[in-house]
């Protein structure tokens, strides 16, 4: 049986980039915001309910990732209808992704993962952190959104202090060097505790 580590943080935190730490390490991989790009590509799951609800949103056959956050800024009420169309299709990917995973580890990269009570999924949840000064720093150097659409996605997460205190496992992303040393830290606390049990 495998063991379930949820991932989580805040935008521009360091987590994709400590997920591969994990993966390097021989951990199963699975990849929430990967899932919801599945569902939105060309033939993806998502696409006829979508282009039902928000026809303006489906470009070339696939959804506009732009178009939707554009839509979600002007519409208040947009977000939670995609969320309704889009979430059971990530639940059906990430179970069969546990249906199929052989890894002792398996790492669930989900960025509101207490916010859809998917803490409660797992077997232990780490949680990634830096200073905000940094990570307004990070997002921002990507050039792929604007400081409101910044402060959109932040109100609908949870502070990072609250994810924090509710993680079995902290990992501060300050440098890969350090970000390493405790990814392997927790990978063996990981094994002593619970696969050698």
């Amino acid at each position: 049986m495998s063991f379930k580590l949820g991932l989580t943080g805040s935008i521009g935190m360091g987590k994709t980039r400590t997920a591969q730490i994990f993966v390097a390490q021989g951990c199963g991989y699975w990849d929430a915001d990967a899932s919801v790009h599945r569902a939105y590509d060309v033939n993806g799951a998502a696409i006829t309910p979508i282009s039902a609800l928000f026809p303006e949103v489906v470009e070339a056959g696939a959804v506009s990732r732009e178009a939707i956050k554009d839509l979600i800024l002007k519409d208040s009420t947009a977000l939670k209808k995609i969320e309704q169309i889009v979430h059971p299709l990530v639940a059906l990917d990430r179970e069969r992704f546990a249906q199929y995973a052989e890894e002792d580890i398996l790492i669930y990269d989900i960025p509101l993962l207490f916010e859809t009570d998917g803490h409660r999924r797992v077997d232990a949840v780490a949680c990634v952190h830096i200073a905000s000064i940094v990570q307004r720093r990070r997002v921002m150097g990507r050039g792929n959104m604007s400081s409101e659409q910044l402060e959109f996605i932040l109100s609908k997460q949870m502070p990072i202090e609250e994810k924090l205190a509710m993680s079995d496992y902290c990992i501060e992303t300050d440098t890969l060097p350090h970000a390493t040393q405790q990814v392997l830290a927790i990978i063996a606390d990981i094994k002593e505790r619970f696969l050698n049990a």
